[in-house]
């Protein structure tokens, strides 16, 4: 008689493990609002006004403890799934094309992930307890997050530290947001519909939500201090990239030389830099982060416009009235193809 053999569930990746929680964030969470996460299983939790994860939030109390800004650094933020990992190749090879020249085969860009070139504060330096070691960074130090503006450490807030905000239309956001969960999950029952997912996001709950106050925190700093908090359009980029690219290195007051635009170093940046390159490269086709997620989850489209395949007219329209109301007299706009 054979014996039947137990199947084991599935040991879940770091990203979704939360052992290395201190006893002063597990206390937290016990007095926070929380609510069921796109990830039926997890629960979100509201910290200063931000949505987060158990794992993500201690990397957030770690960083706003621990972490002191120097002037000369330099902070990429998003909200998640608004174009982030392009950026963080175009920040790199922008910041370092004299440390690292562009026509160069061995480009780190092109044996390493742009997440494991430009970390993230709260996911990647100061998650799980890790207190990072910075004498191997060089000045300009080069770093992420997807942190409020209220929820940064003072020292960047009050610092001259240059920040960098990636704003990508709602539409388009949502649906990257609902595939790159989908694609990471480990139990794929375990989920929400792409309707469960959309209310939750309508209502400001998605990961490091509300959307509009993540944008709009953002939005009104680079007017208020426009030398700090650089705003670019993901849309606007798409359409310009030169221009933008441009644009940024003289907020970063690294401006490209006469020689450098007649040698092609900035249309070798952006080809370099592009969505066909980099998703074609070797490690983002095959290797995987630290914190166990598969490079390729980082790259499903990178275009305008893929909503029209999920979005209904009501859904649409109720977003559409969301947006109106919440972005009203900020004179800030989406642009949609």
């Amino acid at each position: 008689m054979s014996i039947p053999q137990t199947i084991s569930p599935p040991i879940p990746p770091k990203y979704l493990l939360s052992d290395g929680l201190t006893d002063e964030c597990k206390k937290l969470l016990t007095t926070l609002p929380k609510e069921r996460s796109w990830i039926a299983s997890h629960y979100v939790y509201n910290y200063q006004g931000l949505w987060l994860i158990e794992r993500h939030l201690g990397g957030v109390l770690a960083c706003q403890q621990q972490f002191q800004a120097q002037e000369s650094d330099i902070i990429l933020v998003t909200n998640p799934k608004s174009g982030t990992t392009w950026l963080k190749s175009l920040l790199f090879t922008l910041i370092n094309r004299k440390k690292y020249p562009i026509f160069e085969q061995d480009h780190p860009l092109l044996v390493k992930n742009s997440h494991d070139l430009v970390p993230f504060l709260e996911l990647n330096l100061y998650v799980d307890g890790q207190v990072p070691d910075f004498s191997s960074f060089t000045s300009p130090r080069l770093l992420a997050t997807h942190m409020s503006f209220a929820t940064l450490p003072k020292s960047i807030q009050d610092s001259k530290t240059k920040l960098v905000y990636l704003c990508r239309n709602p539409k388009d956001t949502f649906i990257s947001m609902w595939h790159f969960i989908n694609n990471i999950k480990v139990d794929h029952t375990d989920s929400k519909s792409i309707e469960e997912c959309f209310d939750d996001f309508c209502k400001g709950l998605s990961p490091c939500g509300p959307f509009w106050d993540h944008v709009l925190d953002y939005w009104k700093e680079s007017i208020e201090k426009p030398n700090k908090v650089f705003f670019l359009m993901y849309e606007e980029i798409k359409a310009q990239p030169k221009l933008h690219l441009k644009r940024l290195a003289e907020f970063l007051e690294c401006q490209f030389s006469i020689e450098e635009e007649k040698c092609g170093v900035v249309d070798e940046i952006l080809r370099m830099c592009s969505f066909d390159n980099l998703s074609n490269l070797e490690v983002n086709r095959n290797g995987k982060l630290s914190s166990g997620e598969e490079n390729k989850a980082y790259f499903r489209k990178g275009e305008v416009g893929d909503r029209k395949a999920y979005f209904t007219k009501e859904m649409s329209e109720k977003l559409d009235h969301i947006i109106k109301q919440k972005f009203q007299g900020s004179q800030l706009s989406f642009l949609y193809i």
